[in-house]
């Protein structure tokens, strides 16, 4: 099973990799209008997006440290269940 989930991830990464999507960014029609709204005055659109700059960028860095707790707290619960195991059996645990 986990080799199985393995050769999917290895797949899908060869297949990102030799089969990019061509990202269609508005990089300069967003510059363009933040230009032209803060050259009238306007600073809340100019703020708006450079806040939604930062979710966007947030947004990576909060999954992987959900996924990164969750994996931590589950090999904490792991641990004490081989502890417990161990213990009723009377061996050492192996450091």
């Amino acid at each position: 099973m986990r080799t199985k989930i393995i050769l999917t991830l290895v797949f899908l990464a060869i297949a990102f990799y030799f089969f990019p999507v061509e990202a269609e960014a508005q990089c300069a029609m967003c510059r363009g209008s933040l230009e032209s709204s803060v050259s009238q005055g306007n600073t809340n659109f100019a703020a708006g997006i450079n806040k939604g700059i930062l979710y966007l960028l947030a947004m990576p860095y909060l999954i992987m440290g959900t996924i990164a707790y969750l994996w931590y707290r589950s090999s904490k619960a792991n641990q004490a269940k081989v502890q417990k195991i161990y213990q009723r059996l009377r061996f050492k645990p192996q450091s």
